[in-house]
């Protein structure tokens, strides 16, 4: 069983991560891992705290030598920021610096003061804060290894930001793709539409506005299987479901053809099957996006989520100071325009570490060999049907 846990504040010594259940002997490419935390940090429309932080993982357990030991591994990104908040941020000792008492409209801010009953908002927002997916970033660059070596790849592209939509009928292989977004600021393949992609960021940064978009995760050489119909949890778009709306500010989740189906007769809503000797069943579309009754058709996995705009705002919406109960402008914190490129990295991650559980669950191993010749076995058996 592959989970993991992550912690740590925004603005706290470190993010760690510890997972458990992978295999012993896979090998680790830290590089992979550094490198996806650094995808996460780019974008048009990031802010000052992506200048600041140069994220790197530092393995803590459960690595030795380049290969996982098969024991829990803890993996820790320190934040550079901390050496300025130290004492605001303290352990231990009085509390030091201003309380935040105006909560944010959108935000974790009011509901979790309300919950866990905290005077400073603080106490809430740091935690909230999207800093933690750089924990699951480096996660699911754990989780893309283990899957690459059955030849699954997971990628992720920017298809919509702010209302500029980029041409969907631009089709590439995996690789194609991946080599096409290293040109691109937004992760977009659609150069035409970047360029106004980057126009209404722009425009939203000089009125202190914000803007959301939607982006797309692709999984290729799924092998089909994975997940099931036999009880709800188990279904594979379950897990994708939760997977994506876990990540912060994702507002909505949609799978293949997804909400185009209430506007789509049944006769060219579903993928037709056919066979042939050489590649066995396949079917002539994809508007399933890999998955049939809750398990992986063999068809590549196509899941899309849509981010609502950040809620801290640098021109605030109204609020309401929880010590006064009068009208106030909602507290303002360092903060990105748009950053629907990096929320594609993290729905890339979060996509990566349900097909890793679900592989897990399907083949089992307690040594990467294992697995992979469990793999083999089974694709082999899928070809002779």
């Amino acid at each position: 069983m592959f989970r993991f846990l992550t912690a740590g504040e925004s603005h706290g010594q470190c993010l760690t991560a510890v997972i458990e259940g992978l295999p012993a002997g896979l090998v680790i490419d830290v590089a992979e891992i550094n490198n996806d935390l650094a995808r996460r940090q780019h974008g048009f429309g990031r802010g000052d705290r992506m200048k600041i932080e140069k994220d790197k993982i530092e393995i803590l357990s459960g690595i030795r030598f380049g290969q996982t030991l098969g024991s829990p591994i803890t993996l820790a990104i320190h934040n550079r920021d901390w050496a300025n908040w130290q004492e605001r941020m303290s352990a231990a000792g009085e509390t030091v610096g201003p309380v935040v008492t105006s909560p944010r409209p959108g935000h974790a801010d009011l509901a979790g003061l309300l919950k866990y009953e905290r005077q400073d908002i603080r106490d809430i927002l740091e935690r909230a804060s999207a800093r933690e997916t750089a924990a699951r970033v480096a996660v699911g660059a754990v989780a893309k290894q283990l899957l690459a070596s059955v030849g699954i790849s997971v990628i992720s592209h920017v298809v919509n930001i702010g209302g500029i939509v980029a041409n969907q009928q631009i089709n590439y292989t995996a690789t194609e793709l991946a080599d096409k977004l290293k040109e691109s600021e937004l992760s977009c393949v659609d150069p035409a539409a970047e360029v106004k992609m980057k126009e209404v960021i722009t425009n939203a940064k000089a009125k202190g506005d914000t803007l959301g978009g939607t982006f797309e995760v692709i999984a290729t050489g799924v092998m089909p299987g994975l997940g099931s119909h036999v009880q709800w949890d188990r279904r594979l778009d379950t897990k994708f479901g939760g997977a994506l709306m876990s990540v912060q500010a994702i507002k909505g989740v949609e799978i293949g053809a997804g909400f185009a189906f209430a506007a789509t007769p049944g006769s060219q809503a579903h993928d037709e099957i056919f066979y042939d000797a050489a590649q066995g069943y396949y079917r002539g579309s994809n508007r399933a996006g890999g998955i049939e009754g809750g398990i992986s058709n063999g068809d590549n996995i196509v899941v899309r989520a849509v981010m609502k705009p950040i809620p801290t705002l640098m021109t605030p919406l109204v609020s309401v100071d929880i010590v006064t109960k009068e009208a106030i402008k909602a507290n303002t914190e360092r903060s990105d325009v748009c950053a629907v490129t990096a929320a594609a990295v993290v729905g890339e991650a979060m996509t990566a570490i349900v097909l890793a559980e679900a592989l897990l669950e399907k083949f089992g191993g307690d040594a990467i060999g294992d697995l992979v010749q469990a793999v083999e076995n089974y694709r082999s058996r899928l070809g002779e049907v």
